[in-house]
């Protein structure tokens, strides 16, 4: 017979496992949509322009990825705020999941396929618009099914499994790709089946309620409708600074990201830049998830102020560390650095933005948040025909401009963060109900 105090220890490792698993499942849909995008935007489209012209290489990539960033910018704050008020069998969340995935999986192909640049540039503007679709629904999970005191953890298994998917996207697809049609293919299909099974695990797994019947919230009394408005809007001017560092980080590091193929290939001179930059960026997402899950947990104890501070300190320094680089083995190591910074960034910021963001329209304010990361993706891929003017003028320059910026970027976002108040739910000794 099992003793009481075995039982209640077994018992209790259960409900742990069950909790993390509930984590995992929850946040499978961010896995999904980190393989597709980190072998897009890094691999798949550079691989596909490179046989483009060769002087004009940067523009294409970057003009082309700035217009798809802009739908992507404007889509993801208008489907956060529909799922907000859908009434649906399925939940609020979920239908808009589905619908964003089945159109996307054709507009995937559908760039794949293309014979042209017009149809390249196509197929890539419509997949940006049906993924976030499904994106900007998807960021009203966690603050609809995760209580306040664990959404820190909640976006840490977030991050964690963001970087998941980039790790399982570059070592997968960089071995995949080899500059040939057939397997531009295989790549294409390989991400479709990764994209699909992460975010049907969540829309298959999710415990959300069905909204049809869902009775909607009356308007306030006057004196706490005041009271609500007066609390909201200065919520708001947190939550939009809040964004404002996310944006400097992002665009930081997006800018590196996003030319770092061609800077292996032209100043570097690798013989492979696809397998080199997949293996880097597995490097980094490795080290962002050994810190975004630890990170989420101690920021509930230490607050998110501090230790945003902290993280933005390291990837400002990994990022200098680029600038002065010139060898793959440096960029090995300072990759190390911006990705642990990294990982503490983006899990304790997401789980800050939750603290922040309405109750009852959580997904549209999430959805705003697009505005800082699509907003720093469309920013960062101007830097390309900056990049090209200035290489034509003094040898490399424009790649050294770019890790100076990228530097500078991540400055501005400190400065910011020392002015922001710590949120009342996690202020060191609170208690959050």
């Amino acid at each position: 017979m099992m003793a009481p105090g075995h039982r209640h220890r077994t018992a209790l490792t259960s409900a742990r496992f069950g909790r993390g698993w509930r984590l995992f499942t929850l946040n499978a849909v961010w896995f999904g949509t980190s393989f597709l995008w980190n072998a897009v935007h890094p691999l798949l489209l550079p691989t596909m322009l490179l046989s483009q012209a060769e002087g004009t290489r940067n523009t294409r990539y970057g003009l082309l990825t700035f217009g798809g960033l802009l739908v992507a910018l404007l889509v993801q704050p208008l489907s956060g705020a529909l799922s907000d008020q859908t009434a649906h069998r399925l939940g609020r969340r979920r239908p808009w999941m589905l619908l964003g995935l089945g159109m996307g999986l054709v507009c995937l192909w559908t760039m794949a396929l293309a014979h042209s640049f017009v149809g390249l540039a196509l197929g890539y503007v419509m997949l940006q618009l049906c993924s976030n679709i499904l994106h900007g629904a998807a960021q009203g999970l966690i603050p609809d099914l995760v209580p306040v005191g664990r959404r820190g953890v909640a976006s840490g298994a977030k991050s964690a499994i963001d970087m998941l998917g980039v790790v399982a996207a570059a070592l997968a697809i960089s071995r995949v790709l080899d500059g040939t049609l057939p397997r531009i293919q295989l790549a294409t299909l390989v991400i479709a089946l990764v994209w699909a099974a992460g975010t049907l695990v969540t829309v298959g797994t999710v415990r959300e309620e069905s909204t049809v019947d869902m009775p909607r919230r009356g308007p306030k009394p006057g004196c706490l409708q005041r009271r609500a408005k007066g609390a909201r809007k200065g919520t708001q001017g947190h939550y939009a600074r809040l964004l404002a560092v996310r944006y400097c980080v992002l665009l930081s590091t997006y800018m590196v990201q996003s030319f770092a193929l061609f800077y292996l290939q032209e100043v570097l001179h690798v013989s492979n830049p696809g397998r080199v930059m997949g293996n880097i960026m597995s490097a980094i997402a490795i080290c962002v998830m050994l810190s975004s899950l630890p990170a989420g947990a101690l920021s509930e104890r230490l607050g998110r102020r501090r230790l945003s501070i902290w993280a933005e300190g390291v990837v400002a320094l990994g990022m200098l560390g680029l600038a002065l680089g010139r060898q793959v083995g440096q960029l090995w190591l300072w990759g190390a650095v911006i990705g642990l910074g990294m990982g503490i960034f983006a899990s304790v910021n997401w789980a800050w933005a939750t603290d922040l963001v309405p109750v009852d329209e959580p997904a549209k304010y999430l959805g705003l948040s697009n505005l800082a990361t699509a907003g720093a993706a469309a920013t960062s891929r101007l830097a390309g025909p900056l990049i090209d003017l200035l290489n034509a003028r003094w040898q490399h320059g424009g790649y050294l401009m770019l890790f100076i910026l990228a530097t500078l970027a991540v400055g501005v976002a400190l400065l910011i963060t020392q002015r922001l108040p710590e949120p009342i739910a996690v202020r060191p000794g609170a208690r959050a109900d």
